[in-house]
Order: C-alpha cells, then structure tokens, then sequence
C-alpha cells in the first residue's frame, strides 16, 4: 500500500547481514525468513498492480539478491507471480485467502444491505471495519454515486489512532482514553481531516450476540459535506443504522 514509515530502520533493516561477516545469501530460518517473504507482499499495499525488482527492494529495504530467492518461493505457492517483463505481481493465493478471511466473519448477508442504505439516505462513501492488530480493515463499502466522493477498497488497511472508524474500534476493544470514554458513553466518534485534510468521517459501533463488539460502520466524504446541520443529520442516520444492524445480528 506504502512505503515505510519513516524512521522504520527496523524495516529496512530486514535482508541485511546482521553483521559484516554474515553474507546475504544465507537467509535465516524461521521468523526472519517468514517476516522477510511478508514484508515483499506488503510492498504492494496501496493498490499498486506491479513492482519492478528495484522498486521492491527500495519499498522493503531488502537486497535484489534476497528479494529474487523468496520470490521463488512465493511464486511456487501462488502468492507472487513475476511476468516477462521481469515486472512482479500478487498471485491468486493472496486473493484466495482474503476471500477466506472475510468469509470467515459471515456478516455480508448482513452488512452490505446496510450499507447500500446508509448510501442512499446519506449520499456518503459507507464503510465497515474491523480491528486486526494495530490496524483495521475495511472488510466491506459501497461508495457514495457523488462525482465527488471518498474512495476505498475493501481490505484496505487503515492506522487505528486517527479516523473515525479507527477510533470506535479502539473505544470498545479496550482503549483508555477521555477521548475513547466518549465514545463509549455516545457510541459515535466523528474525525474531520485526520488521515487527510479534506476528509471528514462518522462512525457508529455495530454489536452481535451477547453485546459482542463486531465493528465500526461509517460514512467518509469530503468535510464540507460535513458541518453544521448536515452533520447533525448525518449522526442520526449512521447512529440508527448501527442500531438495526446490531439488532439484525442478534444483539
């Protein structure tokens, strides 16, 4: 999706010899070599369809040499295909597992109606995400039928400390904050230009069997759309929604 953050020496560090006299092509087992074959998948992050080699060793940090040997490996697996041109793509194993990912969660049924009628009430990109980690994931979204509109793709990965959505998943998976206890207490966290400045979001927690915090469904467009007494109507839109969806999954 990105590159790395700035200041991740860590990251850039990976496929390097540990020490002068550890030559590059010996790669280490276990936890190395698997963070190492990640790191080269996650280059792609972003929606960039190809990588040359050097684009994938200035993304990830690691040597051409290490790069080309794990390739390998991931192309016999399916996770990463390198055409003719010498150019590298994703393989169909990645996008096997993402289905298997989000079918796993068997919200669809569910979530898209939702979606479909939070857009058509509001006008607004919708979205519902869910905590992996240190991060969310878009896990569905329809988009707003505006010309001028907020964009993301389903599986898109996401910072959790800024945004809307981000911030509802912290609320009720255990963050501790006056901010968070908010939240909480409202159940709707709204965000003007944090992750870019001419973005504004909403989000709403959605709950399952047993009060079971599933995720975060929101809406996201430009912030001028977002003020005053359009924001007002927005809040109650999103905020009833989020309720029948949870009584719709059983809470």
């Amino acid at each position: 999706m990105t590159t790395p953050p700035d200041g991740s020496n860590a990251l850039r560090r990976r496929g390097r010899p540990r020490t002068s006299s550890a030559p590059d092509a010996v790669i280490p087992s276990g936890v190395d070599s698997v963070e190492r074959a990640l790191t080269i998948l996650e280059a792609f992050n972003g929606g960039v369809p190809s990588l040359s080699l050097a684009d994938l060793a200035g993304r990830t940090g690691l040597y051409p040499s290490t790069i080309l040997r794990i390739a390998t490996s991931l192309d016999r697996f399916g996770y990463l295909h390198r055409g003719k041109g010498g150019q590298f793509r994703l393989g169909p194993a990645v996008l096997r597992l993402g289905l298997h990912y989000r079918n796993a969660f068997d919200l669809a049924d569910y979530v898209r109606p939702a979606l479909d009628r939070v857009v058509e009430r509001t006008g607004e990109t919708s979205t519902f995400f869910v905590r992996e980690g240190d991060r969310r994931v878009c896990l569905y979204r329809r988009e707003s039928p505006r010309t001028l509109r907020y964009h993301i793709d389903e599986g898109a990965i996401l910072p959790l400390d800024r945004g809307a959505g981000g911030h509802v998943l912290l609320a009720f998976t255990g963050g501790a904050s006056p901010a968070l206890e908010e939240v909480r207490t409202r159940r709707i966290a709204a965000s003007v230009g944090e992750r870019d400045p001419e973005i504004a979001a909403i989000a709403a927690p959605v709950f399952g069997r047993d009060d079971g915090f599933l995720g975060a469904l929101g809406i996201s467009g430009p912030r001028a759309r977002f003020e005053g007494v359009a924001l007002d109507a927005l809040i109650a839109t999103l905020a009833a929604e989020a309720k029948a969806l949870s009584r719709a999954l059983g809470c």
